[in-house]
């Protein structure tokens, strides 16, 4: 029987591979295309995808969360090309202070920054798995408006289904 820590492990992984597919198809001259000047830049908004592995998985092995806080490595690359091996280090740094939890861990509680008290498995589901797949969900917003094309994620993209429309016709 699978535990719900080894659930959430290979949800998050299986997201984070969807998430570094998306990582290498931004196009690589948009690093600081924004939508508007109060919005988060393409490279920006990719890298925030890194820091919530980060930050969260470093506040639940810490014990605590406090401002100014930084996991090592967090600094963020300048680069689109770097983005997506840059995520995939962060994400595998995360993971490896996950694996050190057991499933009575998830019932423990920490004060988030945001002064709110959440058990471990909040944290995990919604702060991290959650959180991830709705700013994936911007940046496939953003790199299309930057003019690129977007993977498919849990289904066909508007190419292969256009493909898929006329192998049919």
């Amino acid at each position: 029987m699978t535990d719900e820590l080894q659930t959430f492990l290979s949800y998050w992984n299986n997201e984070a591979r969807k998430t570094t597919e998306l990582l290498r198809t931004l196009p690589t001259n948009q690093y600081d295309f924004r939508p508007d000047p109060q919005a988060r830049s393409l490279g920006e908004l990719s890298w925030h995808l890194a820091e919530v592995d980060a930050f969260t998985t470093y506040g639940v092995e810490q014990g605590k969360f406090e401002i100014g806080m930084r996991p090592p490595g967090i600094e963020r690359p300048r680069s689109i090309e770097a983005l997506a091996p840059g995520y995939e280090r962060i994400h595998a740094d995360a993971v490896e202070r996950i694996c050190k939890l057991t499933v009575g861990d998830l019932d423990r509680k920490l004060r988030h920054i945001t002064g709110s008290e959440l058990s471990i498995r909040e944290l995990l589901w919604n702060a991290v798995l959650f959180h991830m797949i709705h700013h994936r969900g911007q940046l496939s917003i953003l790199c299309r408006l930057a003019g690129a094309t977007v993977p498919s994620i849990y289904g066909p993209n508007r190419e292969e289904m256009a493909a898929l429309r006329a192998a049919r016709a």
